[in-house]
């Protein structure tokens, strides 16, 4: 593993010639993780609802890397019917190198809702829709190609209630975004495990951001200044603990662009909220085994689909 010191997310390793899908990368940390990427070389598959939002993005990188290679899939992670749709349009970029699990409510809603396909919409957008996505585009990914999840300190917050993940007994929003980061963990730690044994060359990774607003980010016109104002003062008063958001992709920029980064690493900010990306450890409730395997078959049972792996 590449040693924190030395690893400089802003100066990366040639890219080009791979093709990397970042779902949500239009905009918040997926744009940064986009930009940057693209930067380096790499080819972009921005999956995401608002085209008017991806090409906002797309021109926004294009006048900083002006030979961007660009492509927009729309995608909507509350639709297993989208999800194959985008899955199907995705392959078409063959053979994918990296598979970014970026997009996701981070505010859930203040009542319990449900996806197109009848699952508590945070745990079925941040996770379920991804486990199909991963699903459908797995026989697309290249040799030694990665999928990085993205995971979440919230997972230190709230303790993780596998009997209730989708929130059946009881709901709150917070708790239901603690969970569904729960899953994308244990998902990741799970598929990591399960491709190490099958001496599979491809890989399974976890970032995540720290604390990363817009507020304290590099000014993107029609990407950084989105939020409601009521969000811009609360991450002006409290991001200085943090960081901005084009450091907060740092983590998951590191999953896809290290050479030396191994199946099951997690990679987070040096001091939790804030810094460069380097190795860090998911909660042991995410990482066991028993609860990967569990989260394996309900996903595969709720889609309806199964990991070819």
């Amino acid at each position: 593993m590449t040693a924190a010191s030395v690893w400089d997310p802003r100066a990366l390793p040639s890219l080009a010639g791979r093709t990397v899908v970042v779902t949500g990368g239009n905009a918040g940390i997926g744009y940064f993780i986009s930009e940057q990427l693209a930067s380096a070389g790499a080819r972009i598959v921005i999956a995401a609802r608002s085209r008017e939002k991806a090409e906002l993005a797309m021109g926004s990188i294009r006048s900083r890397v002006p030979d961007a290679e660009l492509a927009h899939v729309p995608l909507d992670l509350t639709s297993l019917a989208s999800v194959r749709g985008a899955a199907e349009a995705i392959a078409a970029f063959r053979p994918l190198h990296a598979i970014v699990e970026n997009a996701g409510r981070v505010v859930a809603s203040r009542r319990r809702l449900v996806t197109d396909d009848g699952f508590e919409a945070t745990v079925g957008g941040n996770f379920l829709g991804h486990f199909a996505l991963v699903t459908l585009l797995f026989p697309a990914l290249a040799e030694g190609g990665r999928v990085i999840g993205m995971g979440s300190d919230s997972t230190r917050m709230v303790r993780l209630e596998a009997d209730d993940l989708w929130s059946e007994r009881r709901y709150s929003p917070f708790r239901a975004y603690a969970f569904s980061k729960h899953a994308v963990q244990g998902f990741h730690l799970e598929l990591a495990r399960r491709l190490d044994a099958a001496g599979d060359s491809r890989m399974s990774l976890l970032a995540h951001p720290g604390w990363a607003t817009s507020a304290y980010a590099e000014r993107r016109p029609g990407i950084t200044d989105r939020d409601p104002l009521a969000g811009r003062v609360f991450e002006a008063l409290t991001g200085w603990v943090g960081q901005g958001k084009h450091r907060g992709a740092w983590p998951a920029v590191r999953a896809v662009a290290d050479p030396d980064a191994r199946g099951g690493t997690y990679f987070g900010p040096r001091l939790e909220l804030a810094g460069r990306p380097v190795p860090t450890r998911p909660v042991a409730s995410s990482a066991a085994p028993e609860f990967g395997a569990w989260l394996w078959a309900d996903a595969e049972a709720k889609t309806g689909m199964r990991f070819p792996v």
